[in-house]
This record gives structure tokens, sequence and C-alpha cells, in this order.
């Protein structure tokens, strides 16, 4: 659902990026509490290990999961937009700032997506994917049984509500400042009725990894917060813990990097080798837009001479291997980027303590 230069007006872009700008500024508060633990203890004891490291993980994932596009409907695919799956697996402000770390990538890096545009698709795919996404998740953690299922099920909804969502709040972009007259009521119905079948994709997508996560380190995924709760026994006058932990620290950061390279090495795998087999049909924005002649008013992308311009390296003839090289080239850049930008809230947030 990349918003190409041109679909929406300079004031209607400008607009949305004041809206970009300020929702990442709040993030940025937000993600310092969410990269710290839920206390002062916490982020001593467990702070650390959560989210620096995990949320740029979770940002190279969604970028390679992206190249992923799968068949929804005849000629139209779609593709994870990621803001429920980085929501539930680092909390809802750090989730905005992974998926705006992968928009910025693949706008500069790989023509995707417009320049003028990124606060459209900020404002669509990074910010009202994660809120609606976190919102319903809550929602229905509160009512379901508190199981590693039910994290799981909730998963499923949030991301499939989340995909139509984006697509009614483009729509409402459109209607505000786009370039071309068409019928609203069609762009509507179209927009919607495609993504609320590329939702079914998300939500398994977002699913699937959020049980496999929860699997082997459920203490890493925000959403499962508080869902194990340890025996507490009152000795002198203090709350203590009735039994030492199940695994000692040092195991337990050895299955943190055990989990982070393992998520890299698939990142790297679906990136550079999978996204070959991916569908080639235009995803659900560029055939509603086709369909409807709002491409007509499409420019060229201010990146498209970049050596990486659409998912393949420059002079490299062979398709596979070209588009491969763009895709690991992709996470690296990805995940180096997201690591050193949460890395640097998380030191803040502890300057911050400190003064």
């Amino acid at each position: 659902m990349h918003v190409p230069d041109g679909f929406i007006d300079a004031p209607m872009s400008a607009a949305t990026g004041l809206v970009a700008a300020g929702a990442i500024a709040v993030s940025l508060r937000g993600a310092r509490r969410e990269l710290g633990g839920t206390s002062r203890a916490d982020e001593e004891e467990r702070g650390g290990e959560r989210t620096a490291p995990l949320a740029g993980l979770v940002a190279a994932f969604i970028f390679a999961v992206q190249m992923l596009n799968f068949p929804v409907a005849a000629g139209t695919s779609g593709h994870l937009l990621g803001g429920a799956l980085a929501a539930i697996l680092v909390g809802p402000y750090t989730g905005v700032l992974c998926v705006s770390v992968v928009l910025l990538m693949q706008g500069v890096l790989f023509a995707d997506g417009g320049l003028t545009a990124l606060g459209v698709n900020i404002t669509d795919m990074a910010i009202t994917t994660t809120l609606v996404a976190y919102a319903v998740f809550r929602g229905l953690v509160k009512i379901l049984p508190r199981s590693r299922r039910s994290i799981t099920a909730a998963s499923f909804v949030a991301a499939l509500l989340s995909v139509p969502a984006a697509a009614l709040v483009f729509t409402l972009v459109y209607a505000l400042g786009g370039t071309t007259d068409v019928s609203l009521g069609k762009v509507a119905g179209a927009m919607i009725g495609v993504h609320v079948l590329i939702g079914i994709g998300e939500a398994a997508i977002t699913a699937l990894t959020v049980g496999a996560v929860i699997a082997v380190r459920p203490d890493l995924v925000h959403g499962a917060r508080g869902l194990e709760q340890r025996l507490k026994l009152r000795v002198g006058g203090e709350l203590v813990d009735a039994a030492a932990p199940l695994e000692p620290v040092a195991a337990r950061a050895t299955s943190r990097r055990k989990l982070w390279i393992g998520g890299l090495v698939a990142s790297l795998v679906l990136a550079g080798f999978v996204s070959f087999y991916a569908s080639s049909n235009p995803d659900g924005l560029e055939k509603v837009a086709a369909d409807q002649g709002i491409d007509r008013t499409a420019e060229e992308h201010a990146s498209a001479d970049s050596p990486l311009a659409d998912y393949g390296v420059r002079d490299v003839e062979d398709a596979r291997l070209s588009g491969g090289l763009a895709g690991v080239i992709g996470v690296g850049v990805t995940v180096v980027a997201g690591t050193g930008v949460f890395w640097a809230v998380r030191r803040r947030r502890g300057t911050s303590q400190v003064g």
C-alpha cells in the first residue's frame, strides 16, 4: 500500500507529514519507556535485553516479509503492512518507529513509496495499523483467558482489522487531497474490499510470528507481559520470589542471542531467496489505482535512479541474483539503522534518569 508521488496533492502531503512528525515525536518518548521495561527494577534486570536489538530485528523482518507479495484475488496481490506485528512484539510506540524506519529505507533506497508521500505512508501504514491493531489486541486480551493461545488469537484479529482500517484512512486522505476526479464511493469499496482479503494474509503472518516468539521467549513479547506471574512470598516485610528463575541469566542471554540470530537468518532467507517466488501481480493499491484511474497523476520517483531501485541491484543482469542481493542489502541496512535508532532512544532514557 505504498502511495507514490503524485497521488496526493501538496497541501495534504504536507498535512500528513506534520501528523507523521508529531506521531514520531510522541513515539520517541513512549518508546523510551517500552525500551526500558515497565519499571526501574525491570529496566535494570531486563531492559537491555528487550527492545533495542529486538526492535531492529523486527524492522528488518517486516522489510523482508513485505517483499513477499501473496496472491489474494484475480490479478491482485498483497503484502504485510507490519503495524500489528510490531506493536504486539515491541509495543505500540516502538512499533510506529519500526514501520517508519522500514518505510524510510524503502523510499530512499528502493524507490518504493514516494518521498513527498512519506507522510501519507507513515500515517497510513505505520500509525493507523499500529494504533488500530494494538487497541483491538488489548481489548481482546482483557476479555480472553490469560494464555498464550489467547495472545495468538488476539494477534490474528488485530492484524486482520488493521489492514482495512489503513485502506479506509487512505480513502479519507484521497478524498481530501486526491489529484484525480474519481468516484470516492468506488475507491472506498474497492480499497476496503481487497484489503479485507489482504488482511487475512496479514493476520496469518502476524499470528504465526507472534506464536513462534511466544513459544521460545514469551518474556520478550510486549503484548504478553504479565502473562506469567511469579509466586511472591512476604519475607521480613518485603515481597520476594518464591523460587529462583527457571533459567539463569547467562542461559537466557544465550537464548536471546540465538533468537536474534535465528530471526536475522530467517529475514535474510526470506528477502534473499524466497522473495524471488513472490507474486508479480500489482498490490491492492496499485490495482485499485489502475482500475479507477488514480494512477494517471503518478510521478516518477525521486530515487528512481537509485542503484537498488525496484528491489534490484543495478548492472546485475540475473534477476534472481539481483533481487536476492537487493533483499539482503535491505535487511542489513534496516537492521543496522533500526537498532541504531533504538539504542540511541534507550541511551537517551538512561541519560535522563541519571540526570
